[in-house]
């Protein structure tokens, strides 16, 4: 096969990325993503130990391992901006990590309604700002969002479960109010600590943005989304 030609490989970065303010969101955006998936593989194959039986723990070490497979387009693509994709990442460890401190579940059903709500609101979250990137780099982000198996797997356990003890019900409803306070809060750091990011969400001569309004429904979309997943688990938003 023959190598491209230094032409045919700056084709390939859109000529939108000549804004390096539009470039650095970006990296930011994936790197960011990147830790989350990361982050994400390393608590589904924690919370595995919790599984009351071997269908269960098979089942999310599956849903591990398809978190962990979807790093390497991103980091390909941060490479292909110019950037180290270790770089791109560590601005955000603390806050992702942060997160997950805070939202350390306590037994195997709260590990399930964190998989699938608080998993659901951070990719909800980069969801909408995938809507401000260049076609290529929107369908990669929506690409490493796509559910890998928790929502029928998860839906199903806890609905069973609270058929069977009522009483649960309450206490993960309270879980799941929770995941979504810290979620947000979350999104909103990530978003105002770096500046390409809000420059990305505010917009510019050549992209529409969002004012405060937009945001305030943006951030009613991604509650009404929260709303919806509560309600398929049964439980109370």
């Amino acid at each position: 096969m023959a190598e491209s030609t230094p032409e045919e490989a700056s084709e390939a970065v859109p000529l939108v990325f000549e804004d390096p303010l539009y470039r650095d969101a970006v990296v930011d955006l994936l790197g960011a993503i990147s830790y989350g998936e990361i982050s994400a593989f390393e608590r589904l194959a924690e919370d595995a130990r919790m599984a009351p039986s071997l269908e269960d723990k098979v089942a999310i070490a599956t849903m591990a391992s398809a978190e962990f497979s979807k790093v390497a387009a991103l980091h390909a693509r941060i490479a292909e901006l110019g950037a180290d994709p270790f770089a791109a990442m560590a601005p955000f460890r603390d806050a992702i990590d942060l997160f997950h401190a805070h939202t350390a579940p306590a037994d195997w059903f709260e590990s399930l309604i964190k998989a699938y709500v608080g998993d659901g609101l951070a990719d909800d979250f980069y969801r909408e700002i995938a809507a401000f990137l260049d076609a290529d780099t929107r369908d990669l982000v929506v690409a490493s969002l796509d559910d890998v198996g928790h929502a029928t797997f998860v839906v199903g356990r806890v609905r069973a479960a609270i058929g069977a003890d009522p009483r649960l019900g309450g206490r993960l409803a309270l879980w799941g109010r929770r995941l979504m306070g810290e979620a947000l809060t979350q999104a909103q750091r990530v978003a105002a600590e770096r500046d390409a990011l809000s420059a990305l969400l505010a917009g510019g001569v050549d992209r529409p943005g969002l004012d405060l309004a937009a945001i305030g429904r943006m951030f009613t979309r991604l509650t009404e989304r929260h709303a919806e997943r509560m309600a398929e688990l049964g439980l109370a938003s």
